[in-house]
């Protein structure tokens, strides 16, 4: 790390600081979308599903081009967001929802199966007693849960990390500014004599992917063995 130059530095930091917005800003709504494909039975469930995973099956550069249609200059909400001072295409902002989107499912997905595998019948004895489905979901099933939570909020951040083509293709390759890690490799490998910093970044991305999965399953054998007491 002590090796790193100035540029490497700032993708580095600027992966982490995206990274982390990202998984803020996914958790909540993978909750949301986690229970609802979990528990609830509505017409459009499969749509919802369908939605849901739909990045983890398209190339990432088409969800980069659809964010930029949306969200960008030329885009309704686009502008709608920019009349409000709070610009996300070409910037790092942008960078972050790119990621949220990309990693959103493996977090809904490690959240859902979680929720899933809670025995419905606590629940329902909760609700016998007068709990409201908001209680029920916070003193029963997120606790249950919390194994998955983890390993979803935690397997969501590593995809941010590694994110490429869809943020590439929304915020552009901008040093300091939307260039990170991933975008810095590839643009370190576009000039000669960039290949001795391209490989000191790869190198940092194996071992944060490596670090992060291993987290991810340490926090999720402790949260285990938390709820089941042990």
């Amino acid at each position: 790390m002590a090796m790193l130059g100035p540029e490497e530095w700032q993708a580095v930091t600027l992966s982490l600081k995206v990274s982390t917005w990202a998984t803020l800003l996914s958790l909540p709504l993978a909750v949301l979308a986690a229970h609802a494909l979990a528990r609830w039975r509505f017409p459009g469930r499969t749509l919802l599903n369908g939605v849901v995973h739909l990045p983890l099956i398209m190339p990432p550069v088409v969800t980069g081009y659809v964010l930029l249609m949306v969200f960008g200059p030329s885009g309704s909400v686009g502008r709608a967001l920019q009349s409000l001072g709070l610009t996300l295409a070409f910037n790092w902002t942008g960078a972050a929802l790119a990621a949220a989107v990309m990693g959103f499912p493996l977090m809904v997905r490690a959240i859902r199966l979680s929720i899933e595998a809670v025995d419905p019948r606590l629940e329902q004895a909760a609700a016998t007693l007068g709990a409201s489905r908001a209680w029920i979901f916070v003193t029963v099933t997120l606790p249950l849960i919390l194994p998955g939570l983890i390993a979803g909020t935690i397997l969501g951040f590593a995809k941010a990390m590694g994110e490429f083509g869809a943020t590439i293709t929304f915020v552009s390759n901008i040093p300091g500014q939307t260039q990170t890690i991933p975008s810095a490799i590839y643009a370190f490998l576009q000039v000669p004599g960039g290949e001795t910093a391209a490989a000191r970044l790869v190198t940092i991305s194996i071992i944060l992917a490596l670090g992060a999965l291993l987290l991810s399953e340490s926090a999720a054998r402790w949260a285990a063995r938390r709820v089941g007491g042990q």
